[in-house]
């Protein structure tokens, strides 16, 4: 399969600390090189939730040297899918893309055991996309 045949999915949250990072780290993983995987936030935090972090290397994933990216236009306009976690209206919108809303809870601000369910959340979800986008 050639490079640009790789279906590219885009994540974002407002922070890109948390429900983003831990989905494109999951498609990462569980699709590794059958997908091109992005992640950015329209208010980029500092750094990664600490909670997050911990929750994903319990799964086995190690996203400590993660960081916070800015969403751009053109990171949106380069993905067939664009995945939005609670982006709201800040999220722009192109013709031709395909768009999914995943109504999660927010991580910021919670503990390892509030992170937990919404990472398990995640990883159910995620295992269906590549089941969907890697079909064709």
């Amino acid at each position: 399969m050639s490079e640009l045949a790789l279906p590219t999915v885009l994540f974002v949250c407002v922070h890109n600390a948390g429900r983003s990072q831990m989905a494109a780290a999951f498609l990462t993983h569980l699709a590794g090189d059958r997908v091109h995987v992005r992640s950015a936030g329209s208010a980029p935090a500092d750094s990664v939730n600490p909670s997050v972090v911990t929750a994903m290397a319990e799964a086995g994933i190690d996203i400590s040297a993660e960081v916070p990216k800015v969403l751009t236009t053109e990171a949106v306009q380069a993905s067939d899918v664009v995945i939005t976690m609670g982006c709201g209206d800040t999220c722009p919108v192109f013709p031709g893309k395909r768009y999914l809303d995943w109504q999660l809870p927010d991580p910021a601000g919670q503990g390892v055991e509030a992170v937990r369910p919404i990472r398990d959340a995640i990883e159910t979800r995620i295992r269906t996309l590549i089941d969907e986008i890697t079909a064709a």
